[in-house]
């Protein structure tokens, strides 16, 4: 066979080879594209919650413009939180006024167990009944540094010099465990960064006896200082006094002071001299 007639037979099979092809691909029915849905994992359902729009710091009386309500998952709805569904008119301040007993940040959820409901002042509303607030002079130098903080555990220690010059200094603890109720302090930072500490006069709360305590202490000692309490040693909120301070016990409200061979009674404050 000629080379002429052999080129012409290959490019015939390739030739057709390729028709071949392209009539079976014309044939075959369309590829099927399978769409894969991706899954959108389980719904979330929301509830409602009443929340603070701003920072709310202790002792303020809340206002219908200081909170909102905000979509809440319900499983993270925790106990105590005021809902739209239990409370649709959130906390009706207009006819029942609220104090904050706590502070509250941005976006926090609002508790009623961190409010006080009174339209008094806070100090009132937050004494315990049979319990006074009485306030005492402090300074920085007798208070902890100044670093005293509302609701703190402080204990009363009384300075007094004795000695005929006046040389010896005597110290006692007279109260034990006390709460703070207030402090005339504030906290903050100054445009440069430097802390600001700022107190003058620390209310206490105090029993109608361990008042009294505290009045004839102040008579006579040459200084008053609060010694902040640990987180630890302030589980009991029992307070304790020095009654010895009183003479015929804590009803009578009378001290006696010996010095110099006289004697001195204090009754609430006042000074009775006696030879």
């Amino acid at each position: 066979m000629k080379v002429a007639q052999l080129a012409a037979l290959g490019v015939a099979v390739v030739a057709g080879g390729g028709a071949y092809v392209v009539a079976n691909n014309l044939s075959a029915p369309p590829e099927q594209v399978q769409q894969v849905q991706q899954d959108q994992g389980p719904r979330i359902e929301l509830g409602e919650v009443l929340v603070a729009t701003n920072n709310i710091s202790l002792g303020t009386s809340l206002k219908d413009t200081m909170v909102e309500w905000k979509p809440w998952p319900k499983d993270g709805i925790g106990q105590g939180y005021i809902t739209r569904s239990n409370s649709p008119d959130g906390l009706d301040l207009a006819n029942d006024p609220a104090i904050a007993r706590g502070s509250f940040f941005a976006g926090e959820p609002i508790r009623e167990s961190k409010l006080v409901r009174s339209d008094k002042g806070y100090m009132s509303a937050i004494l315990p009944a049979g319990q006074q607030a009485v306030a005492t002079s402090i300074s920085t130098a007798t208070s902890a540094g100044g670093f005293i903080l509302p609701n703190d555990r402080v204990d009363v220690i009384m300075t007094r010099r004795t000695g005929e010059n006046d040389d010896i200094f005597e110290t006692e603890t007279i109260l034990e465990n006390v709460r703070v109720l207030a402090i005339d302090q504030t906290i903050e930072e100054k445009e440069d960064g430097e802390p600001v500490v700022v107190g003058e006069t620390a209310t206490l709360q105090l029993s109608p006896d361990q008042a009294k305590i505290l009045t004839v202490a102040q008579q006579m000692a040459d200084r008053l200082s609060l010694a902040l309490r640990s987180l630890e040693d302030s589980g009991s909120e029992e307070t304790k006094g020095a009654e010895h301070l009183l003479i015929g016990g804590a009803k009578s409200g009378r001290v006696k002071i010996i010095k110099f061979g006289s004697t001195k009674e204090i009754i609430t404050g006042t000074a009775q001299q006696k030879n």
